[in-house]
């Protein structure tokens, strides 16, 4: 009998650690993969200042949309909030830099520049790895998040202090916005 309630209580025991390493090592991915994205944010945040001045020698009269980059990149690369308050900077960011590029469109001068079109390029370049590394991010907050909320694991993460991470959402309004598609020429009637 006692021989039983040792095998059962050394089951339980490797069962709680098995599960309280699985939460670490989940969590500690969620760290990493955090800090792949604020390589890439920080990535980012080198290039702007590039994109500005290449602009501001075309289009100096535009020193609002430039201020207002310049402004919107230094409160995102000093934002070391949660998640989702550096999401909602990073949008703000976003949406300054779309602004920059539309007032671009008016130069078509800007527009042929060599040195425009490699930075503009390598901003693509960033913010596809910025997006990679959001989605990879995401993923392990999903799974740290679902570890913790079901059953048997949910036991050993209250027991532990585990808490869920935040995701990191960062959608632009032109992202979200639906494409009106009119496959009828100006002035035609259907």
């Amino acid at each position: 009998m006692i021989r039983i309630i040792l095998i059962l209580a050394l089951v339980i025991l490797g069962w709680a650690a098995l599960n309280y390493n699985l939460l670490v090592r989940i969590r500690q991915q969620v760290s990493e993969s955090w800090s792949n994205i604020d390589t890439e944010l920080k990535r980012r945040y080198d290039l702007i200042p590039n994109l500005v001045e290449a602009v501001k020698g075309y289009a100096a009269h535009e020193r609002e949309t430039l201020a207002a980059v310049t402004e919107a990149r230094e409160k995102a690369r000093n934002s070391h909030g949660s998640p989702a308050s550096q999401a909602a900077d990073e949008k703000q960011l976003v949406g300054s830099v779309q602004k920059l590029l539309a007032v671009a469109e008016a130069y078509p001068d800007l527009k042929a520049s060599d040195n425009f079109l490699a930075l503009q390029e390598e901003l693509a370049n960033t913010e596809d790895r910025i997006q990679a590394a959001r989605r990879f991010y995401n993923a392990n907050v999903r799974d740290l998040n679902t570890r913790i909320e079901v059953f048997p694991s949910n036991i050993i993460a209250s027991l532990f202090n585990f808490r869920p991470a935040e995701f990191f959402e960062v959608e632009s309004a032109v992202v979200r916005k639906v494409v009106d598609i009119s496959f009828n020429p100006e002035g035609e009637d259907a």
